[in-house]
């Protein structure tokens, strides 16, 4: 079953079960989705879902992490609420350590030395943890890893 497939039977189940955050939520990334599709022309892979759930996923984290700053605490919960749902449809995250390992190897694979090299190991790694880490946790442990 595709994610796409996957998406609307969780629709349907949220109808049903009158859960209207899932219902609003699993809609707006639907439509996300679809206005994705109208923009490339053409229908998205599983692959191309997730980079759009991802960046979904991080507007809701920083929209949340705004909402906290400027005291507006159920609006940060609503968007918390719905960058949990969101994450139900991405792979398991990577750990930490995980993480590290993986950027260890692509520091060796790329002969990076200083932190000058940051931009050619951020390539590859984003493109081995597409979905499965977060791209500024990502970036902090390269610049760690680089740095010494």
């Amino acid at each position: 079953m595709s994610l796409q497939d996957r998406l609307t039977n969780d629709m349907k189940d949220a109808m049903r079960a009158k859960d209207t955050v899932r219902l609003s939520t699993i809609r707006q990334l639907r439509s996300a989705i679809k206005n994705k599709e109208i923009e490339i022309g053409k229908a998205l892979d599983d692959d191309a879902v997730i980079r759009v759930i991802t960046t979904q996923s991080k507007q809701r984290r920083e929209s949340a992490q705004m909402y906290r700053d400027n005291e507006r605490l159920e609006l940060a919960e609503k968007e918390e609420q719905e960058l949990v749902i969101l994450q139900d449809y991405l792979p398991a995250q990577l750990g930490e350590d995980e993480l590290r390992t993986l950027i260890a190897g692509s520091i060796a694979d790329v002969g990076a030395s200083s932190p000058k090299d940051m931009g050619k190991v951020m390539g590859p790694v984003m493109a081995k943890t597409q979905g499965r880490a977060d791209g500024k946790l990502v970036n902090r442990l390269v610049k760690d890893l680089l740095a010494g």
